[in-house]
C-alpha cells in the first residue's frame, strides 16, 4: 500500500487530471442541462491540458534555452505546452460557439435541457 501512496505522490499531476477527466465525464453522462454538459466537456479537456503538459515535463529538467557553459543539461520538452497552448484557443473557440448554439436552442424550445428538447422535436415529427 506504501509503495501505490508513493507512486501516487509522485506521479501527482497524473493523478489529478484522471480524476478531472472522470468529474467532467461524470457530468456530460448524467446532467441533461447543455449548460452543464459544456462545463463537464470543459473539465475534460482541462485534464487533457493537465495530462499532455505533465508528460512534457522532466523532473530536474532545466529551461529549454541552450547555454553554451552547460552543453549537457537535462532539457524539459517545449512541444506539448505548445500544442496545448494551440489546443487551448481552439477549445475556448469551441465553447463560444457552443454557448451560441445553445443559446440559439433555448430561444427556440425555451429550455435548455436535452431531454425536454428531444420530446418536443419527437412531438414534432
Amino acid at each position: 500500500m506504501k509503495i501505490l501512496l508513493d507512486k501516487l505522490i509522485i506521479n501527482y499531476p497524473y493523478f489529478a487530471a484522471v480524476i478531472l477527466f472522470l468529474i467532467g465525464a461524470f457530468t456530460v453522462l448524467t446532467r441533461s442541462n447543455l449548460f452543464k454538459k459544456l462545463i463537464g466537456i470543459n473539465i475534460m479537456e482541462s485534464a487533457i491540458f493537465l495530462m499532455f503538459i505533465a508528460a512534457g515535463n522532466i523532473r530536474g529538467g532545466a529551461v529549454p534555452i541552450l547555454r553554451q557553459s552547460n552543453p549537457e543539461a537535462l532539457y524539459i520538452n517545449p512541444v506539448p505546452s505548445a500544442l496545448m497552448l494551440t489546443g487551448i484557443v481552439v477549445s475556448v473557440s469551441v465553447t463560444a460557439f457552443a454557448l451560441a448554439l445553445i443559446i440559439r436552442l433555448y430561444q427556440s424550445y425555451g429550455t435548455t435541457d436535452a431531454r425536454r428538447i428531444a420530446e418536443m422535436k419527437r412531438e414534432v415529427t
